[in-house]
């Protein structure tokens, strides 16, 4: 039994459009790159940060956005870029929903080795 106390769940959240014909969601990896965006105000910063080609950055923001039929930033050339007000939204629900969700798998993780 003290194998399975130091296990912890993983949570893996993603949002979708049940009606898009593309595969593509909303999940850990673009959150992840919206936040670099949030944080950086570059979509090609955000990209470096995690290891990504700009130009993979790109077709993942592009492919989301056709899949979700949002908009999730600004673009400004040059000059960067930003989540835009549905893209801030997403992404805050998806973080609220997302450690919530894992505080409680990770609570009932535990209850059940008690």
């Amino acid at each position: 039994m003290s194998d399975l106390a130091n296990l912890k769940p993983t949570i893996r959240l993603s949002i979708m459009n049940p009606d898009a014909e593309s595969g593509s969601l909303f999940g850990r990896g673009i959150a992840s790159l919206c936040l670099g965006v949030r944080e950086t105000g570059s979509l090609n910063a955000a990209a470096k940060g995690m290891g990504m080609a700009y130009s993979k950055a790109w077709r993942i923001i592009k492919d989301t956005e056709a899949a979700l039929d949002l908009q999730l930033l600004n673009r400004d050339g040059a000059h960067g870029s930003d989540l835009t007000e549905a893209g801030n939204k997403l992404l805050d629900t998806y973080l609220a929903i997302e450690e919530k969700l894992q505080k409680e798998a990770e609570e009932l993780f535990e209850a059940a080795f008690k």
